[in-house]
């Protein structure tokens, strides 16, 4: 009996490719290259399976192939804003995707973001890298603290809660945070979090404010001119969640003019690309989407993907189907 062949869009980490091989006929991206639309819908015509990650733009139009071959889009990632789910449903298509295993990872670098705006970390490593640092001064890459102050999250799922955890018991920070729908009290798990009535109302009172929002339609730009305007002139906004969910023009605006202190980002409207304006200002932590970027997530998410795929080809309802 033949196995399914699968088509691996970029590369996986080595452990789970090798696992996936033992089962399943591999068709592997060898020099890792972001696929054009007209590979993925060769990949839809000619696997039973495609894996994808958020590099892939699977949208109406990749989709609009005649008799797909593949039934299953397993993404590696837990946001999928970036696949059509309705328009791959309307094909047939089972959606997945691997939540919980990025969570800590993805806090951990929030973390890691507001640290290095609120004290100046990036604009120091450059000027050490640039050989211009004259000494220690009292008045040098003078910063903010993080200790003690208020943070914000537009978001409470699992990874706005455990950057709540950290910020709450790591930092002594008194957390805010909106959420579209009521969070329950066993899921804050002892946290002591204020719930918000409006995006506005945690922007306003904020000194740090983290996004952990889905992107796509509903929140695309939810960051805008507007909303950042509400925002005090100390303050920092950080996003490890998806790059449409800010108007990265507006950022840069904001920047530029004072209207917030700083911003680190991980994630970016069209990536790789980032807006020019916002490479050419201090005042903001630029890094390379590396939110899960450790061995043990990177292959823990492979590893959640391949029971979604095993389960699917078992016949068994794929454990995180999204559609």
């Amino acid at each position: 009996m033949s196995r399914p062949r699968i088509v691996l869009t970029r590369r996986w980490p080595a452990a789970v490719e090798q696992r996936l091989a033992e089962r399943y006929e591999v068709v592997v991206n060898e020099d890792d290259h972001p696929l054009s639309p007209a590979e993925l819908r060769d990949a839809l015509m000619s696997a039973d399976a495609v894996l994808t990650t958020v590099s892939d733009r699977i949208d109406a139009e990749v989709l609009a192939v005649d008799a797909p071959r593949a039934k299953v889009l397993v993404n590696y990632g837990v946001g999928f804003n970036h696949i059509d789910v309705a328009a791959a449903t309307a094909r047939g298509i089972v959606v997945t995707n691997t939540p919980d295993v990025l969570t800590d990872c993805t806090a951990d670098l929030a973390l890691t973001l507001m640290l290095m705006i609120a004290r100046r970390a990036g604009e120091g490593e450059r000027e050490v890298r640039a050989g211009a640092w004259s000494g220690w001064r009292p008045t040098h890459l003078v910063g903010s603290r993080v200790s003690g102050k208020i943070l914000g999250l537009i978001g409470m799922g699992r990874i706005g809660r455990a950057v709540a955890r950290r910020a709450q018991f790591g930092f002594g920070m008194q957390v805010l945070y909106f959420n579209r729908s009521p969070v329950p009290a066993s899921e804050l798990e002892g946290l002591d979090a204020r719930a918000c009535h409006s995006v506005e109302e945690v922007l306003a009172r904020a000194d740090f404010v983290s996004l952990h929002c889905p992107g796509g339609v509903t929140n695309r730009h939810l960051i805008n001119r507007e909303r950042l305007a509400h925002m005090q002139r100390h303050a920092f906004l950080i996003n490890t969640a998806r790059g449409d969910v800010v108007d990265e023009a507006a950022l840069a605006w904001a920047l530029t003019n004072g209207i917030i202190a700083g911003a680190g980002l991980d994630v970016y409207e069209a990536e790789p690309h980032v807006n020019e304006d916002l490479l050419a200002l201090p005042n903001v932590v630029l890094l390379p989407h590396l939110g899960s970027a450790t061995e043990e997530t990177r292959v823990g998410m492979g590893l959640r993907a391949m029971q979604n795929l095993d389960a699917f080809f078992d016949g068994r309802t794929p454990p995180d189907r999204v559609a």
